[in-house]
This record gives structure tokens, sequence and C-alpha cells, in this order.
């Protein structure tokens, strides 16, 4: 007999009447005089397990009566077809070993969401948060795959900043020994810095926003996927970005069926996600929005209703181009073409989950960089490091940063944003 064998492989290769070894956590259970039917769940399925009375010592027999949810166990025996047990299959167990008991599980059925937040560190163990984030590790191998086969190299910018990159108001300001520092929002300028070095650069960091949102899709800390291209204008930019989504997605749809089915999610719909991605002007978004009956002029910015309401009925993200120079950050280009609007792209998810990109071609002309810092009242000194970017061999180019959780919260089709993260923090929690 080899050593421990893991659920997936028992039930897609079922070994005969050779002896397996398991071992994992008491998923669910029940018993009825000599019989035990446990089902076991290791990190790749589960299985159930029956423990005959007499078909083990008796001492194997009473842990497996006691054995309670969540109590890791190791289990010796046979594999055989039964069409009634999960999988098709069950575990006929010689010999049950109670590794680690537990008392009785907090969670039970029905639980309410605070419960469930207050338990996490023990609801990540669920068999939804399992598939979630078995998906969300399928996403970023297809992202870092796709990089590296094209020319991408990850790269490891700083957390701690002096600079405020999507604006001063959502910074998290802490004390950095003599003076104050912030956490950062976005890795985007040290991205800038290091692509004139590298060309091609991303990186994967935590950022956080100080917002007070308290929305399906906001978390005050989340992962972001950041990248910056020398070369590049915002028609390659968006090139990129759906060619990027979509071999993420692709990864999912190719590695992770079991998980989407759990989910609920259509995998079909996933496959369709391939480019091009459609594309329309932030004008033409607004008169979709008026022809609706929503209330809103232009030079406003798109909020989560407003996207919700253009991409409810849409199967495929959408790029929503060319916003009001007014509503976007001071290092986005002027269209020369509109100069009322900066050349860039908000990446809108379908089925009404909204933004899940922002990016942009960069602004290189340093006179108008600062124009746009002393029209906001920026101070110039802690930025004067980024200035040097233009003022030393400036190139046209383009990034962008995405939300994984977003990204995974469609792709999912999760309720909440706090669900595409193990441990989810908010305005209202930052426990356990």
């Amino acid at each position: 007999m080899a050593g421990f064998s893991h659920v997936r492989d028992l039930l897609e290769n079922p070994p005969g009447e050779e002896e397996v070894q398991v071992r994992g956590w008491v998923y669910r259970t029940r018993s009825s005089g000599k019989i035990v039917f446990a089902v076991l769940r290791d990190s790749t399925g589960i299985v159930q397990v029956t423990i005959k009375k007499g078909n083990l010592p008796d001492p194997e027999f009473e842990q497996a009566v006691g054995a309670t949810i969540e109590s890791s166990v190791e289990v010796r025996g046979t594999v055989h077809k039964d069409d009634r047990a999960p999988g098709g299959y069950e575990l006929r167990a010689k010999s049950f070993i109670l590794i680690g008991p537990a008392p009785p599980f907090p969670i039970t059925e029905y639980q309410s969401e605070e419960l469930l937040l207050d338990n996490r560190h023990l609801w990540i163990r669920s068999r939804e948060q399992t598939a979630v984030m078995k998906v969300k590790a399928s996403l970023l191998m297809g992202a870092r795959n796709w990089l590296d086969e094209n020319g991408f190299f990850e790269v490891t910018p700083p957390i701690f900043t002096q600079n405020a990159c999507e604006g001063g108001v959502t910074l998290f300001k802490l004390k950095y020994f003599d003076r104050e520092a912030y956490l950062s929002q976005s890795a985007q300028m040290y991205l800038e810095a290091i692509m004139f070095s590298l060309e091609r650069v991303y990186a994967l960091t935590p950022s956080f926003r100080a917002e007070k949102s308290r929305t399906t899709r906001h978390l005050t800390e989340f992962w972001h996927l950041e990248l910056e291209e020398a070369w590049v204008d915002n028609i390659g930019n968006m090139k990129i970005q759906e060619e990027l989504v979509s071999a993420m997605v692709q990864e999912v749809v190719r590695d992770r069926k079991e998980e989407i089915a759990l989910l609920g999610r259509d995998i079909e719909q996933l496959k369709a996600i391939v480019p091009p991605f459609k594309r329309v002007t932030y004008s033409h978004m607004i008169e979709r929005l008026q022809g609706k009956g929503i209330d809103i002029a232009w030079g406003c910015d798109l909020g989560a209703a407003e996207e919700r309401a253009v991409t409810q009925e849409e199967t495929i993200p959408t790029f929503v181009t060319n916003f009001p120079i007014e509503c976007k950050a001071f290092y986005m280009k002027q269209d020369p073409d509109d100069p009322r609007t900066v050349k860039c792209a908000d990446l809108l998810a379908p089925e009404g989950y909204g933004e899940i990109i922002g990016g942009s071609e960069r602004e290189t002309d340093i006179d108008i960089i600062m124009a746009r810092l002393a029209e906001q009242q920026v101070p110039v000194d802690a930025y004067q490091w980024y200035l040097d970017l233009r003022r030393y061999g400036s190139v046209p180019h383009s990034g962008f940063g995405l939300g994984v959780e977003r990204v995974l919260r469609w792709v999912c089709k999760l309720e909440h944003i706090r669900d595409a993260v193990p441990f989810p923090r908010t305005v209202a929690r930052a426990y356990p």
C-alpha cells in the first residue's frame, strides 16, 4: 500500500480491491447503532466513508462514532461503487484514527452574515469558499502565464509611499518613524519608473483605499494587478487588457469546471469571454443612460448604479473610453482630438458587475502635469521624483490596474466582494 491519496484521485481512478489511505476533515457525519456514515473532505473533494462495527478495532469504531464535524482523521480501507454516495463511490473503512478532535462546530446551517464574518477563519473551510479560492488561484495563474508569454517582467514596488496616486482623501496615513507616510493606493508610479529599464512590467500587490463605501464591490484592502508598458498608446493598452482578461477567464474554464458548477455559474458564459470586447465612448454612454431615464449630465463620473444599468444585459466586457478630463487623474493624457477628454478606458464586466479595470495612456509633458497638480492644489515636492521620469527620456506609455477581487466576483457570480477574499477588510471590519 502506498502513502496517503487525495480524494479526487480515488474518485477519478478507483483502485479496485487495493487498500488506500486518506486523511482530511469530517464534513458531515451520522451514525446508526453499528454503522457510521461520515463524509470526509480534503483539498480536492469529498468522499463518503462507511465505518461498520466489526470491520475495524472497537476503539477505532468508537472514535468514528465520536468524531464531530471538522475533526481531522486518517482512514484506511477499500473503495467501492455506490451511486448514492457523493462522487459515486464510498470508502469502506478498515481503520479510523482520530487525529484532531473538535468541539461542536460554531457554524451551522442558516447562520447570519455577521456570525460567518466573525468566524471567517473557520468559514473559509466551506466548499463554496474553497471553490472561490481555487478559481482565484487559476485567474492569477492565467494572468502570470499570459504576462510571461508576452514579455512582461514581474517587479516588486513598495507598499509605504509618500505619494497619492488616486487622491489624497482616500489615503491611510501612518507615522513612519519621524515623518508621515501612507499605505499604497496603487503601484502605478513606481511601475512607470521601472518601465524605463524593462519596458513591460507588472506587479501584484495589496492596495489600500480609505473609502467609506459600503457597497457590494468595495474593500479597503484588495489585490491589485497593475501593468505599465512603454511605447503603447491607449488603443494598444485596451488590446493588452482584453487579451489578459480573456486568458485569465479561459484558465478557469480549463481548470475549474467543478468549482464553477458548484458556484452556480454557467461555464458556457465564460467560454464566450474572448477578444474583441465592446468599445463605447463616455459621451455615448451618457446618451444611453439618459435614454434609460437616468438623471446624469455630461461631466459626471459613472457610479455603480450607472455601470449596472448599461451592462446588465451584456454578455462580454465593455470598454468605456474618453472620460472628461475633470473626472480623471492628473497623469492621464489629454486627447488632442477631443480636448475635453483624456485617452483612457474603464473596462466594465458584463451582467451588471461594473468596473474591473481602470487604465489610460500617460501624460508625457511635464508642464501639463505640473499645471494639473497646481489646479488640484497638490504640493509638487513629493512628486519631484515622478516628474524626473518626464525630464529624462520620456516615451509614450500606458498602463492599467485590475482589481483581482472584482474580476473574481464577476467570474464566480458572487453577491458581495467580501466573499472574493479570505479575510475581507471593509469600513466595518478588520477582524479576524
